[in-house]
């Protein structure tokens, strides 16, 4: 499978919407209804919250495309966390921070090597920023996705609360120290 992962348009908003309403309630743990993760998308993941965040300076999208299809998509944040547990967990890391604040790939593709196509690329991205630390929250129930993430060398840093519908979690803060030669 070859997987080309580039920074997304503003013209893609509308595909990345459609495959964030595909890919976030598979994250999600088995107590949030479906009325939960179809809020949840539609006040973060809909095609006007996508299009923010592609005109916004401070974040970035990448998206991963196989045959010039969406298959995944990753968003990074280039500011400093406003969560009070996400910066003190990250206190004793090298500044600055990124945020891999999504990181999804369409079930189809699972296992096939895209996500971690992707993930490289936001290695990539984050160290030609001059990051120095990649940091993602993860669901304590999503097994999946922290194996991933640990394989990818991410490892506990802390703990942090992720609001989903009427259910408060108790997330993984995982990150990963970046260097110059890692992009």
């Amino acid at each position: 499978m070859t997987v080309s992962v580039t920074s997304a348009a503003e013209s893609d908003a509308q595909e990345l919407a459609a495959l964030a309403a595909l890919t976030f309630p598979l994250a999600c743990p088995p107590q949030v209804t479906a009325a939960d993760s179809a809020a949840f998308v539609a006040e973060h993941l809909s095609e006007d919250a996508f299009a923010q965040y592609l005109a916004d300076d401070s974040k970035q999208i990448l998206a991963a495309r196989q045959d010039g299809n969406l298959i995944g998509y990753a968003l990074l944040v280039f500011s400093s966390p406003s969560d009070p547990e996400v910066a003190e967990a990250l206190r004793h890391l090298p500044a600055p921070a990124a945020e891999l604040s999504k990181c999804y790939v369409h079930p189809a593709a699972h296992g096939t090597g895209a996500a971690a196509a992707l993930m490289q690329a936001a290695v990539d991205t984050a160290v030609a920023s001059g990051c120095r630390v990649l940091w993602l929250g993860v669901n304590d129930l999503n097994l999946r996705a922290q194996a991933f993430y640990r394989k990818s060398g991410f490892s506990e840093v802390g703990r942090r609360n992720f609001t989903v519908g009427g259910h408060v979690f108790r997330d993984f803060i995982l990150a990963l120290p970046l260097s110059p030669n890692d992009g």
